[in-house]
């Protein structure tokens, strides 16, 4: 049956009314409009009027419906689902959403590449964001890790100095969403720590066959910290249930010129036709005393802990079942915060985890405008929240009554809610005490031990693919000192590695 097309009215525009079964087209105040395809004049050639206010409404909101892309992680793509605790953990963390095996809680889940623009490809070599913000009975939990369990930096210092090299250089605006240029090397040249970090990103992991098919990791050592206010040390993995697959560099070449949204078309086709993506959620647990024996400091971001040593245990699984319905208000708006956490879980000295503590709310407020982006749907907690926060561009729930503040002394019925010591959210009581300095812990000073172990571990394609993506990004760099560099970085992790490289750059 073809469709049926409604009558023209005497503009030729298409006629459209309520009595027909359709919505009447409003303002955003809701006044009725009758005709949006002319706007108001005078005569039928004249000027046009300041009065039109439908005009000027339609219009304004034309003119900044754009909001300032993220500085990193500005490609992304997000999805719901929910996540179902399988194993109870009572034992080492109050947190309400591991004490009952079996109970689902939603999430949002965004993935995105670091370094590109939000026009950017999908399928450029780069690192992944894997953010989950679990919608918890006790308050939103945001877990924003990366594909890759290290990073490159330390201390959070020197963030803005590897997103501007690493960014297209300033002064030409390219190259775009990749590495493969002076300035980013040169930084990594003069940034031994970044070494292992570097071999993760030559390797295949950076350029994966489809989002479904990608680890995730909460990089940090974060805290689980039980009813009793016994701490343990925590890591999180996510382990995609349809394994690890990865492309080459010349598929994702071909690919990105095909259909550079080719992860975005592969998410949303799996999960609009049943093909649920699943990942398990699995833990590394240690105390103090481990942490203390360990080769490197827990608390360097640079570092793992190989699972050989901690064997992972798995403790839920995480499944996508739902597209969004509106990628502006749900994909763009989301706001992952690392501070974000819940009664039973809580932070380490980790330097890098509390810079992001910062930096993150600061960008959130530049980006969505307003300290009310919480009090956006996709934001918003689904549990109760109330607070005594009031005002402000885009606020939508001030508290009715007089009272705005805590402590007060005007009774339950209009006194507002109070601090619960039983249930609220108390710091682990870490004993701290030292000089204040700028300096890098002794224990952060292994650069390359790691490193090695990792390139050590890939088969002998693997490690061919990571000497072709060094070949590949080195031979666009043009000044000869900063190759020099780099390739001497290498000889610390393999010497024949190193060779391998330097000779294919003569």
């Amino acid at each position: 049956m073809s469709e049926q097309k409604l009558p023209l009215d005497k503009n030729g525009a298409p006629h459209q009314d309520a009595s027909n079964g359709y919505e009447v087209l409003t303002t955003s105040h809701g006044v009725p409009i009758g005709n949006n395809q002319s706007h108001l004049r005078v005569g039928e050639v004249g000027p046009l009027l300041m009065e039109d206010f439908h005009f000027r409404e339609k219009i304004f909101h034309f003119d900044h419906e754009r909001i300032p892309e993220r500085v990193v992680h500005a490609r992304g793509y997000g999805a719901h689902g929910f996540f179902e605790t399988t194993t109870e953990l009572s034992e080492i963390t109050s947190a309400d959403i591991f004490q009952r095996k079996n109970e689902k809680t939603p999430v949002f889940v965004r993935f995105s590449t670091v370094v590109g623009s939000k026009g950017s490809a999908d399928l450029a070599r780069d690192v992944r964001g894997f953010a989950v913000k679990f919608y918890t009975k006790e308050g939103n939990w945001d877990l924003v890790g990366n594909n890759i369990p290290v990073f490159f930096i330390q201390d959070p210092i020197k963030f803005p100095d590897l997103v501007h090299s690493v960014k297209e250089e300033p002064d030409r605006g390219f190259p775009q969403a990749q590495s493969a240029h002076d300035n980013f090397w040169d930084f990594i040249s003069l940034s031994p720590e970044s070494m292992h970090m570097v071999m993760w990103v030559m390797s295949d992991r950076t350029i994966p066959r489809s989002l479904r098919f990608m680890e995730g990791f909460g990089v940090h050592t974060f805290r689980f910290v039980n009813k009793k206010g016994k701490s343990t040390f925590v890591k999180f993995h996510w382990k995609p249930k349809l394994g690890v697959q990865s492309v080459v560099w010349d598929e994702a070449v071909k690919i990105n010129g095909a259909d550079p949204d080719f992860h975005r078309r592969d998410l949303w086709d799996a999960i609009s036709k049943g093909d649920f993506p699943e990942w398990e959620l699995g833990i590394q647990t240690f105390d103090e005393k481990f942490a203390e024996s360990y080769d490197f400091s827990i608390l360097d971001p640079t570092k793992l802990i190989p699972e050989e040593i901690i064997p992972l245990k798995i403790v839920g699984r995480l499944v996508l079942d739902r597209v969004v319905d509106n990628f502006f208000a749900e994909t763009e708006q989301v706001a992952f915060l690392t501070h974000n956490i819940v009664p039973g879980i809580d932070f380490t000295d980790d330097p890098l985890l509390q810079g992001r503590n910062f930096s993150y709310l600061d960008t959130q407020l530049k980006r969505l405008g307003s300290p009310n982006f919480a009090h956006l749907p996709i934001n918003a907690p689904k549990c109760p929240m109330h607070a005594f926060h009031q005002d402000g561009h885009m606020t939508t729930n001030n508290r009715e009554g007089r009272v705005n503040y805590e402590p007060n002394s005007w009774g339950k019925a209009i006194g507002g809610p109070r601090e619960s010591r039983e249930q609220g959210f108390i710091s682990f009581p870490e004993v701290i005490s030292g000089e204040k300095l700028r300096i890098r812990p002794e224990a952060f000073a292994d650069h390359y031990s790691q490193a090695r172990q990792f390139y050590l571990s890939q088969s002998a394609l693997e490690k061919k693919h990571i000497a072709d993506a060094l070949i590949f990004e080195l031979s666009k760099v043009e000044t000869p000192m900063i190759r020099e560099r780099t390739v001497g970085h290498l000889r610390n992790i393999d010497n024949d590695f190193a060779l391998t490289v330097s000779n294919k750059l003569v």
